[in-house]
């Protein structure tokens, strides 16, 4: 099919760029020769990239409104998605049982809806074209669960499974759709995280709270710096043929093939024991 002539020119989208992998995918997208549209919650925390000429904007990624108004923006300045990143994102952790279910619904909304929410929104476009692409930062935690990060892991393993089924659905529309698993990047993650962690007054596993805490900021021992991961993931996701799964980082390969051969009550014994849960065993 041949492309339709437009007079508009393609933008990278990307959210979550206040810091961390968002910031960093922001930068080298801009530093590969893109035009990029940095988005997150707080436009002043974009100010270091609107100094590098980058385009800065304000989004709740949770609303729809906000999602419209933008497109809208960037439509009336003739600018069009060409690729879109979805990376805006956050962890919540603690024991399941002590999990409320206004934060599940909350860690989907972010972590699943929305992702699917701004893909809605750029299809039409990337239809029309029959060309575009959309790319979805996932985690390797959604391949393999660990205790204390369920809610999180589970938001995730939904997220590859959408687009694993996406994929599929747009290849045929000439649309790209590629997954990222991060291992270990060094950004604000762990922090963020442990500032999320659930566990509730009473809670049996009180006797391993630093466990559980340690959970939460796991991914940034050792992590790989988050510039050389997004010029790793911007320089595959732009080139033909790209795989339709990216893992970049610590750990990134390791952990699926722990899950993939690992028995898994051995694989269950060796987290158990990671994260403290054999401690709570009574005679």
């Amino acid at each position: 099919m041949t492309k339709p002539n437009t007079t508009t020119s393609p933008v990278v989208l990307i959210t979550g760029c206040a810091s961390g992998i968002g910031k960093a995918l922001a930068q080298a997208f801009h530093a590969q020769g893109h035009r990029v549209c940095a988005t997150a919650r707080r436009v002043d925390a974009l100010g270091e990239l609107a100094a590098l000429g980058i385009l800065t904007k304000q989004l709740d990624v949770t609303d729809q409104a906000g999602i419209t108004s933008l497109l809208g923006q960037l439509s009336a300045e003739g600018l069009h998605i060409d690729t879109l990143v979805n990376n805006a994102g956050y962890g919540a952790m603690g024991p399941l049982m002590d999990v409320s279910m206004a934060e599940w619904q909350k860690q989907f909304d972010v972590n699943v809806f929305a992702p699917m929410a701004l893909i809605q929104s750029v299809l039409a476009g990337m239809v029309h074209r029959h060309a575009g692409r959309i790319v979805n930062i996932s985690s390797v935690s959604g391949v393999m669960p660990t205790p204390f990060a369920g809610a999180y892991c589970a938001s995730k393993a939904a997220l590859n499974a959408m687009s694993d089924a996406l994929r599929m659905e747009l290849a045929p529309l000439g649309i790209q759709v590629t997954t990222v698993q991060p291992g270990g990047i060094a950004s604000g993650f762990g922090d963020a995280a442990g500032n999320t962690v659930v566990l509730q007054a009473g809670s049996p596993y009180e006797p391993i709270r630093s466990a559980i805490m340690g959970r939460a900021s796991e991914s940034q021992q050792n992590a790989t710096p988050a510039l050389v991961f997004a010029n790793e993931m911007v320089t595959a996701v732009m080139r033909p043929g790209c795989p339709p799964v990216l893992r970049i980082g610590e750990k990134s390969s390791l952990l699926p093939a722990l899950k993939q051969w690992l028995p898994e009550r051995l694989l269950d014994k060796v987290l158990s024991k990671k994260f403290g849960l054999n401690q709570l065993k009574r005679d």
